[in-house]
């Protein structure tokens, strides 16, 4: 008998996107149960892979190129997703993520890292182009960042002003903050009619011990000594901008977060939020068995991540969920899967799982398809 089949992973953070992971996935299932009706729906929680997740998940979502300034000042190209009107949202939808456009990947592997300096004046140079082609509503993921520049980059490229005591503008990144004292947002641009939705699993504040710079600076480069003066400059920026700095998820991306509530936008966990966008709740009632995963499922997986969410929506439904993950850590809560599989183990060691992650996710379709059984 055939049945259907919806692989909604995660990205494996660092190895794998969302899309080719459930790609892989469902290619293993195929090897086993050939005749079964494989539904890809690889989820996000607005980090590395957004775009993609959406692009592969979406019918009718389409690519949008864009040559934007990255994180080092050059150019970089980039991409958006442009979703088709839905009965939710009459109108079209972008969906544009920080990672693609600012992010750290853009740094290099290993990142040059550059602390004060990167900025995320490119994301919102693909923020301004999704607005001008027309879209209705912004779906922005903000994971992955590479700056501490508190959305200062993003705001100038959507029209604000940022200047110093004697007028000139501001440098671009963290040290440029250093120096801000005006802020004029009479050229901002208007938020668009259907708002704007903000991806994000962190809820620190702006500032202090769990700030922004305190938390997330040295991940970015920050040596002891600079993250007290990223915390002022942010500081500075705060005191410029009609937003409130103790908001959970403004001290997301380096205080993009920030920047985006203070032109209005909403921040939301982004798993359920991806969830909703991609039409989850009704893929699931609609399969038999249902595929999620991530890069390493333990005891933190269970708050807000994509494969607690999957669960939960499945479990909701009645339909058995398995997962699939690069290790699975001794404290992973997994009782409520019925099947489980780690790469770590299928290959032996978590560098060859990674060296080779499209086999052994493969190999994981294969085992979790075979574990289902003759039904």
């Amino acid at each position: 008998m055939a049945h259907t089949v919806v692989m909604a992973p995660d990205s494996f953070k660092g190895t794998i996107g969302a899309a080719p992971a459930a790609a892989a996935l469902g290619a293993g299932w195929t090897r086993v149960r050939g005749a079964d009706d494989i539904r890809l729906l690889p989820m996000a929680d607005g980090g590395e892979g957004t775009v993609d997740a959406f692009a592969t998940a979406v019918r009718g979502s389409r690519r949008m190129p864009v040559t934007v300034t990255g994180p080092e000042g050059v150019p970089v190209e980039a991409t958006w997703v442009l979703l088709p009107p839905t009965p939710d949202a009459p109108q079209e939808t972008a969906v544009v993520e920080l990672a693609g456009t600012s992010g750290i990947e853009l740094l290099g592997t290993p990142p040059r890292l550059r602390a004060l300096d990167a900025h995320t004046r490119g994301f919102g140079e693909t923020i301004a182009a999704a607005l001008a082609h027309g879209v209705s509503r912004l779906v922005l993921g903000i994971g992955s960042s590479s700056s501490t520049d508190g959305g200062a980059g993003m705001l100038t490229a959507l029209g604000a002003r940022f200047t110093d005591a004697a007028g000139s503008p501001i440098a671009d990144g963290a040290r440029g903050l250093a120096t801000v004292a005006h802020a004029d947002l009479s050229g901002l641009v208007p938020l668009p009619p259907g708002g704007v939705t903000v991806l994000s699993d962190v809820t620190n504040p702006l500032l202090g011990p769990r700030g922004a710079a305190a938390v997330f600076g040295p991940q970015k480069g920050a040596r002891p000594g600079d993250v007290a003066m990223l915390d002022a400059g942010l500081a500075r920026l705060a005191g410029l901008l009609d937003a409130d700095p103790r908001s959970a998820g403004a001290g997301a991306a380096g205080g993009t977060g920030f920047g985006l509530l203070a032109w209005g936008a909403r921040l939301m966990p982004g798993a359920a939020a991806v969830a909703e966008l991609v039409g989850l709740d009704a893929a699931v009632a609609a399969a038999s068995v249902v595929v999620t995963g991530e890069g390493s499922y333990d005891g933190q997986s269970a708050a807000g991540k994509v494969p607690a969410h999957v669960r939960a929506v499945a479990a909701a439904a009645n339909v058995p969920v398995s997962l699939v993950a690069g290790r699975i850590a001794p404290d992973a809560d997994t009782s409520g899967f019925a099947a489980t599989a780690s790469l770590t183990e299928l290959a032996g060691s978590g560098d060859a799982a990674m060296t080779d992650a499209v086999r052994w996710l493969e190999e994981a379709g294969a085992r979790l398809a075979a574990a289902f059984g003759n039904r």
